[in-house]
Protein backbone atom coordinates (compact mmCIF):
# COMPACT_ATOMS: atom_id res chain seq x y z
CA UNK A 1 0.00 0.00 0.00
CA UNK A 2 1.32 3.25 -0.62
CA UNK A 3 1.11 6.08 1.92
CA UNK A 4 1.18 9.55 0.54
CA UNK A 5 2.13 12.18 2.96
CA UNK A 6 -0.06 15.81 2.66
CA UNK A 7 1.67 19.51 3.73
CA UNK A 8 0.32 22.82 3.17
CA UNK A 9 1.42 26.27 4.31
CA UNK A 10 -2.41 26.93 4.21
CA UNK A 11 -2.87 25.00 7.37
CA UNK A 12 -0.47 25.14 10.56
CA UNK A 13 2.46 22.53 10.39
CA UNK A 14 1.72 19.87 13.08
CA UNK A 15 2.64 20.26 16.25
CA UNK A 16 4.45 17.19 16.98
CA UNK A 17 5.70 13.62 14.70
CA UNK A 18 2.93 13.61 12.43
CA UNK A 19 1.50 14.42 8.78
CA UNK A 20 -1.05 16.98 8.10
CA UNK A 21 -2.60 14.30 6.27
CA UNK A 22 -1.87 10.91 4.70
CA UNK A 23 -3.44 9.76 1.63
CA UNK A 24 -3.94 6.20 0.83
CA UNK A 25 -6.33 3.70 -1.51
CA UNK A 26 -8.44 6.78 -2.57
CA UNK A 27 -8.86 7.82 1.03
CA UNK A 28 -7.60 11.07 2.79
CA UNK A 29 -6.80 10.72 6.35
CA UNK A 30 -6.93 14.45 8.03
CA UNK A 31 -5.29 14.27 11.44
CA UNK A 32 -6.46 16.92 13.83
CA UNK A 33 -7.04 20.66 12.66
CA UNK A 34 -6.83 22.95 15.39
CA UNK A 35 -8.37 26.75 15.15
CA UNK A 36 -4.78 28.28 14.95
CA UNK A 37 -4.22 30.89 11.71
CA UNK A 38 -1.14 29.39 9.87
CA UNK A 39 -0.08 32.61 9.20
CA UNK A 40 0.36 34.10 12.13
CA UNK A 41 0.73 31.32 13.83
CA UNK A 42 -2.14 32.69 16.84
CA UNK A 43 -5.48 31.44 18.44
CA UNK A 44 -8.04 33.48 17.49
CA UNK A 45 -10.68 34.13 21.02
CA UNK A 46 -13.93 32.27 20.99
CA UNK A 47 -15.27 28.85 19.91
CA UNK A 48 -16.92 30.69 16.94
CA UNK A 49 -13.36 31.88 15.42
CA UNK A 50 -11.78 29.13 16.21
CA UNK A 51 -14.21 26.83 14.79
CA UNK A 52 -14.09 28.63 11.68
CA UNK A 53 -10.06 28.67 11.56
CA UNK A 54 -9.92 25.17 12.20
CA UNK A 55 -12.54 24.27 9.38
CA UNK A 56 -10.81 26.59 6.97
CA UNK A 57 -7.30 25.15 7.94
CA UNK A 58 -9.61 21.51 6.97
CA UNK A 59 -10.28 23.06 3.90
CA UNK A 60 -7.24 23.68 2.76
CA UNK A 61 -5.52 20.56 3.51
CA UNK A 62 -8.05 18.67 1.76
CA UNK A 63 -7.40 21.27 -1.26
CA UNK A 64 -3.73 19.93 -1.06
CA UNK A 65 -4.66 16.69 -1.04
CA UNK A 66 -6.97 16.17 -3.64
CA UNK A 67 -9.83 16.23 -1.69
CA UNK A 68 -12.43 18.60 -1.09
CA UNK A 69 -15.23 19.48 1.86
CA UNK A 70 -17.86 17.58 -0.51
CA UNK A 71 -16.01 14.38 -0.34
CA UNK A 72 -15.61 14.27 3.40
CA UNK A 73 -17.23 10.84 5.00
CA UNK A 74 -16.55 10.82 8.98
CA UNK A 75 -15.42 13.89 11.00
CA UNK A 76 -14.46 13.73 14.37
CA UNK A 77 -14.52 17.38 16.27
CA UNK A 78 -12.44 17.90 19.79
CA UNK A 79 -13.86 20.51 21.85
CA UNK A 80 -13.56 21.61 25.43
CA UNK A 81 -16.27 22.63 26.92
CA UNK A 82 -19.72 21.31 25.77
CA UNK A 83 -21.28 24.24 26.40
CA UNK A 84 -19.65 25.54 23.04
CA UNK A 85 -21.64 22.57 21.30
CA UNK A 86 -24.62 24.89 19.99
CA UNK A 87 -22.26 27.78 18.80
CA UNK A 88 -19.67 25.29 17.21
CA UNK A 89 -22.26 23.18 15.14
CA UNK A 90 -23.76 26.51 14.02
CA UNK A 91 -20.42 27.51 12.31
CA UNK A 92 -19.87 23.44 11.47
CA UNK A 93 -23.02 23.03 9.45
CA UNK A 94 -22.01 26.55 7.31
CA UNK A 95 -19.09 24.40 5.83
CA UNK A 96 -20.47 21.25 5.43
CA UNK A 97 -21.96 19.52 2.39
CA UNK A 98 -25.71 18.02 1.88
CA UNK A 99 -25.69 15.26 3.13
CA UNK A 100 -22.99 16.06 5.85
CA UNK A 101 -20.51 13.61 6.69
CA UNK A 102 -20.83 10.87 9.91
CA UNK A 103 -19.37 12.36 12.68
CA UNK A 104 -18.93 12.19 16.53
CA UNK A 105 -17.86 14.79 19.10
CA UNK A 106 -16.35 14.07 22.10
CA UNK A 107 -16.63 17.16 24.68
CA UNK A 108 -14.44 18.59 27.61
CA UNK A 109 -11.48 17.31 26.05
CA UNK A 110 -7.61 19.07 27.18
CA UNK A 111 -6.31 20.48 24.02
CA UNK A 112 -2.52 21.58 23.88
CA UNK A 113 -1.94 25.56 23.62
CA UNK A 114 -5.64 26.39 25.07
CA UNK A 115 -7.17 25.31 22.15
CA UNK A 116 -10.58 25.01 22.11
CA UNK A 117 -11.09 22.77 19.05
CA UNK A 118 -9.75 20.50 16.95
CA UNK A 119 -11.36 18.69 14.00
CA UNK A 120 -9.80 15.24 12.15
CA UNK A 121 -11.78 14.02 9.24
CA UNK A 122 -11.37 11.13 6.21
CA UNK A 123 -12.59 12.29 2.60
CA UNK A 124 -12.63 10.61 -0.40
CA UNK A 125 -10.07 11.64 -2.83
CA UNK A 126 -10.20 11.79 -6.89
CA UNK A 127 -13.99 11.81 -6.83
CA UNK A 128 -16.38 14.92 -6.94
Amino acid sequence: MTRTAVATTAAPAALGPYSQAIVAQGLVFCSGMPGIDPRTGTVPDGIEAQTEQALTNLEAVLTAAGSSMSQLVRTTIFYADVDDFAALNAVYERFMPDPPPARSAPANVRLPRGLLVSIDAIATVGES
